[in-house]
Protein backbone atom coordinates (compact mmCIF):
# COMPACT_ATOMS: atom_id res chain seq x y z
CA UNK A 1 0.00 0.00 0.00
CA UNK A 2 1.47 3.34 -1.05
CA UNK A 3 1.51 6.21 1.41
CA UNK A 4 2.32 8.88 -1.10
CA UNK A 5 1.29 12.31 0.02
CA UNK A 6 -1.25 13.96 -2.22
CA UNK A 7 0.12 16.81 -4.25
CA UNK A 8 -1.60 20.14 -4.11
CA UNK A 9 -3.45 21.19 -7.19
CA UNK A 10 -1.66 23.93 -9.06
CA UNK A 11 -2.86 27.39 -8.06
CA UNK A 12 -5.18 28.84 -10.62
CA UNK A 13 -4.80 32.57 -10.94
CA UNK A 14 -7.58 34.40 -12.68
CA UNK A 15 -6.57 36.97 -15.24
CA UNK A 16 -7.72 40.57 -14.90
CA UNK A 17 -10.20 39.98 -17.71
CA UNK A 18 -11.63 36.94 -15.91
CA UNK A 19 -11.94 38.85 -12.61
CA UNK A 20 -13.84 41.70 -14.22
CA UNK A 21 -15.84 39.87 -16.85
CA UNK A 22 -14.21 42.00 -19.51
CA UNK A 23 -13.26 40.58 -22.87
CA UNK A 24 -10.13 42.64 -23.40
CA UNK A 25 -7.21 43.61 -21.23
CA UNK A 26 -7.92 47.28 -21.88
CA UNK A 27 -11.49 46.95 -20.59
CA UNK A 28 -10.27 44.90 -17.64
CA UNK A 29 -7.80 47.66 -16.70
CA UNK A 30 -10.49 50.32 -16.97
CA UNK A 31 -12.89 48.24 -14.85
CA UNK A 32 -10.20 47.48 -12.27
CA UNK A 33 -9.34 51.15 -11.90
CA UNK A 34 -13.01 52.15 -11.68
CA UNK A 35 -13.61 49.49 -9.02
CA UNK A 36 -10.72 50.87 -6.96
CA UNK A 37 -12.34 54.30 -7.17
CA UNK A 38 -15.71 52.84 -6.14
CA UNK A 39 -14.08 51.11 -3.16
CA UNK A 40 -12.56 54.43 -2.13
CA UNK A 41 -15.90 56.22 -2.54
CA UNK A 42 -17.63 53.50 -0.49
CA UNK A 43 -15.10 53.98 2.31
CA UNK A 44 -15.80 57.73 2.28
CA UNK A 45 -19.58 57.17 2.24
CA UNK A 46 -19.32 54.77 5.20
CA UNK A 47 -17.21 57.33 7.07
CA UNK A 48 -19.77 60.06 6.38
CA UNK A 49 -22.62 57.85 7.57
CA UNK A 50 -20.70 57.08 10.76
CA UNK A 51 -20.16 60.82 11.25
CA UNK A 52 -23.87 61.43 10.64
CA UNK A 53 -24.71 58.75 13.22
CA UNK A 54 -22.55 60.54 15.80
CA UNK A 55 -24.15 63.94 15.10
CA UNK A 56 -27.60 62.37 15.21
CA UNK A 57 -26.78 60.85 18.62
CA UNK A 58 -25.92 64.33 19.94
CA UNK A 59 -29.24 65.69 18.66
CA UNK A 60 -31.20 62.79 20.13
CA UNK A 61 -29.50 63.16 23.51
CA UNK A 62 -30.28 66.89 23.61
CA UNK A 63 -33.89 66.25 22.60
CA UNK A 64 -34.39 63.47 25.18
CA UNK A 65 -32.73 65.35 28.06
CA UNK A 66 -34.96 68.33 27.33
CA UNK A 67 -38.04 66.14 27.64
CA UNK A 68 -38.59 65.49 23.95
CA UNK A 69 -38.87 62.30 21.95
CA UNK A 70 -35.91 60.40 20.58
CA UNK A 71 -37.19 60.69 16.99
CA UNK A 72 -38.63 63.76 15.25
CA UNK A 73 -40.90 62.34 12.56
CA UNK A 74 -41.44 65.65 10.75
CA UNK A 75 -37.66 66.04 10.38
CA UNK A 76 -37.39 62.47 9.10
CA UNK A 77 -40.04 63.26 6.48
CA UNK A 78 -37.93 66.24 5.35
CA UNK A 79 -34.89 63.99 5.01
CA UNK A 80 -36.87 61.38 3.06
CA UNK A 81 -38.15 64.08 0.70
CA UNK A 82 -34.65 65.45 0.18
CA UNK A 83 -33.26 62.04 -0.79
CA UNK A 84 -36.29 61.25 -2.98
CA UNK A 85 -35.97 64.58 -4.80
CA UNK A 86 -32.23 64.07 -5.35
CA UNK A 87 -32.20 60.34 -6.20
CA UNK A 88 -35.73 59.34 -7.15
CA UNK A 89 -37.68 56.51 -5.58
CA UNK A 90 -34.58 54.47 -4.61
CA UNK A 91 -33.42 57.54 -2.67
CA UNK A 92 -36.32 57.03 -0.29
CA UNK A 93 -35.18 53.49 0.51
CA UNK A 94 -31.61 54.69 0.96
CA UNK A 95 -32.77 57.46 3.31
CA UNK A 96 -34.88 55.00 5.32
CA UNK A 97 -31.85 52.78 5.84
CA UNK A 98 -29.68 55.75 6.81
CA UNK A 99 -32.32 57.06 9.23
CA UNK A 100 -32.59 53.61 10.79
CA UNK A 101 -28.84 53.55 11.32
CA UNK A 102 -28.91 57.04 12.82
CA UNK A 103 -31.75 56.42 15.25
CA UNK A 104 -29.46 54.45 17.50
CA UNK A 105 -30.52 51.60 19.69
CA UNK A 106 -33.92 51.62 21.27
Amino acid sequence: MSTATPTAAPAVTATAAEKTGARTDEAADLIGNARERIDSLDDRIIGLIQERMAVSAVIQEARITSGGRRVNLSREMEVLGHYRDALGKPGTALAMTMLELCRGRI
